[in-house]
């Protein structure tokens, strides 16, 4: 049996601009996750410093 993943919500990084799609871990936070990934985040917030 084949398990079909549903359609799933995705936001643009706001670090390097690339799509990212929904995970699980996100599901209680989704609202508020702006990177899609760690690296991401860090280097972010080393350009505001």
């Amino acid at each position: 049996m084949t398990h079909k993943k549903l359609t799933l919500p995705s936001k643009d990084c706001a670090a390097c601009g690339l799509p990212f799609a929904w995970r699980k871990k996100w599901q209680r936070d989704w609202e508020n996750v702006k990177f899609c990934s760690d690296r991401c985040r860090k280097a972010d917030t080393a350009k505001i410093k």
